[in-house]
């Protein structure tokens, strides 16, 4: 029998800690093994007890959870989910702790919330088994080849835990007039209009949130809103995104699983997908129908990976041509979307 993943709680909040131990301990292979109200508190903790996965809360007296959290990884370095408030401000300091090396974020509950915390201990479980490695890409744009000239395909990204930095990785690398992209992130609502604006500050692309209609053009970057609707890409003559309102699949809403159904349907032979790092199966399926509607499929592999989760089971069944790293990953969709020579594609 695996032992269970040794985690210690930080909050201020005596009420939010006893809450998070609850749901924690209520998994048998969790075991909460402390608790701590602030960052001093914490840095001792971690010291004394040696957690494998540390619950860090980011609005905190003295020094906040973003600052802390930048301390542990740079001298520390061990898996840390943010717990945060569901609100604008909390999501944009969420995407700053998953940029700085967080494994990954969740809310706090809203008054009479039926499941708080419900997908807690998987993650925790998760984080535990991961070797978390930070894929950091730089924090200012850099500049792409200027020798790209774009294509006819279409790319579609699917990413869950870890896929803040993955993302970021990978569409640096795209230049001003990139083929037409379109993204599934697994990310709560109020993060994913938060994070399109922090793309699109240190992109070359124009990178924003999918709306129903829009038309996907050269030069832009489409990204799943989080919440109650799947992104589709629907008419050949004219394609444009479709957001769906649907159950979801494999647990997720929106679903990459949708996303690359559509593309398959749409596009065939003229897309790329992506699978990133993330939990779970969702996108692995979808991913299988492109290729074998005759698109090139890439996933990230397996030491670059945050959770090796979805790329997994993505080339277990067949659906990845080739598996990358991710620095490697941007400069290869470039490739495969490049007009050829005598032509385009």
């Amino acid at each position: 029998m695996t032992a269970p993943a040794r985690v210690l709680v930080v909050d201020d909040s005596p009420t939010m800690r006893g809450l998070i131990t609850a749901v924690l301990n209520s998994d048998p292979e969790v075991r909460v093994i402390g608790q701590a109200g602030d960052a001093m508190e914490a840095r001792a903790a971690i010291k004394q007890l040696n957690p494998d996965v540390v619950t860090l809360d980011i609005e905190m007296p003295n020094m906040n959870g973003l600052e802390f959290l930048e301390k542990i990884m740079r001298l520390r370095p061990m898996p840390v989910i943010m717990v945060s408030t569901m609100t604008h401000h909390g999501a944009n300091a969420s995407l700053a702790a998953l940029e700085i090396g967080a494994f990954d974020c969740v809310g706090k509950p809203g008054p009479g919330e039926p499941r708080p915390f419900g997908d807690l201990a998987e993650k925790v479980k998760a984080a535990a088994r991961s070797l978390h490695r930070r894929t950091l890409a730089p924090a200012v744009s850099v500049s792409p080849a200027t020798e790209y000239r774009v294509g006819r395909k279409v790319v579609a990204i699917g990413s869950s835990t870890g896929g803040v930095e993955a993302l970021i990785a990978v569409l640096q690398k795209f230049p001003q007039n990139c083929p037409p992209t379109v993204i599934t992130q697994h990310m709560p609502s109020t993060f994913t209009k938060s994070f399109a604006e922090r793309l699109n500050r240190i992109c070359a692309p124009v990178v924003q949130e999918a709306t129903d209609g829009a038309r996907l053009e050269i030069g832009k970057i489409y990204l799943a809103p989080g919440g109650e609707r799947h992104l589709q890409v629907v008419n050949p003559s004219a394609p444009c995104c479709r957001l769906v309102e649907k159950d979801p699949v494999n647990g997720h809403r929106p679903s990459v699983d949708v996303l690359f159904d559509s593309v398959a349907e749409l596009a065939g032979r003229n897309a790329v997908g992506v699978i990133l790092t993330g939990m779970g199966r969702d996108g692995a399926s979808g991913l299988l129908r492109m290729r074998s509607a005759g698109a090139r499929t890439i996933g990230q592999n397996e030491k670059t990976c945050v959770v090796y989760g979805m790329p997994r089971v993505a080339h277990e069944i067949g659906a990845v041509e080739q598996q990358l790293p991710l620095n490697a990953i941007g400069e290869e969709v470039l490739r495969l979307t490049a007009a050829r020579k005598e032509g385009t594609e």
